[in-house]
């Protein structure tokens, strides 16, 4: 029994070796014009008193629409950088929303668990990395890899609060490709 398992190690050591990877750096990239027609549909339903479909989603002031884009298909989440220039937190939700040209409205279904929380707190420095539940971030990236397999773009809400601002956050996320 010893033996299989020292064997089996041994297999997947090397065949860990012999396989290649490289790391690619994503930025979350602002979507200034899906976050503004996502603005304009909460203020045409305020002015002309109407409510939101059921289980519509609608776009919160301290929230605005980022993306990421893939390159690559084949990913293995790495790691998370979140730099907080001032105390404050950022919430990422990911979206399964599949934007269309006709910018078809967010669905709260449409939503994904979990969502990735960072924060800096006023004693750290502006370089250091943003603090975060570490299981919910590295589930948040294991799933964002597993997105990309089929997808070239995702959709995500950056929600800012204490003190954060889309100016004073830089977010990217890490991925391993296989070569």
């Amino acid at each position: 029994m010893l033996r299989m398992y020292v064997f089996l190690q041994l297999v997947s050591t090397s065949q860990h070796c012999w396989s290649m990877s490289a790391k690619t750096e994503l930025p979350f990239r602002l979507d200034n014009q899906l976050t503004e027609v996502m603005r304009l549909r909460v203020q045409s339903l305020q002015q002309r008193s109407q409510k939101r479909q059921e289980g519509e989603r609608l776009l919160r002031p301290n929230e605005a629409v980022y993306r990421l884009d893939f390159s690559k298909q084949s990913l293995r989440f790495s790691h998370w950088t979140v730099r907080l220039a001032q105390p404050g937190r950022l919430t990422i939700t990911a979206t399964s929303q599949l934007w269309t040209p006709d910018l078809t409205n967010l669905m709260t279904r449409q939503l994904l668990e979990p969502i990735g929380e960072f924060w800096r707190v006023a004693e750290e420095a502006p370089d250091v990395s943003a603090q975060c539940y570490e299981a919910d971030v590295a589930e948040l990236g294991e799933r964002i890899a597993e997105l990309a397999k089929v997808r070239k773009v995702m959709y995500f809400l950056f929600a800012f609060t204490e003190g954060c601002s889309p100016e004073t956050v830089d977010c990217s996320i890490t991925f391993m490709v296989d070569t």
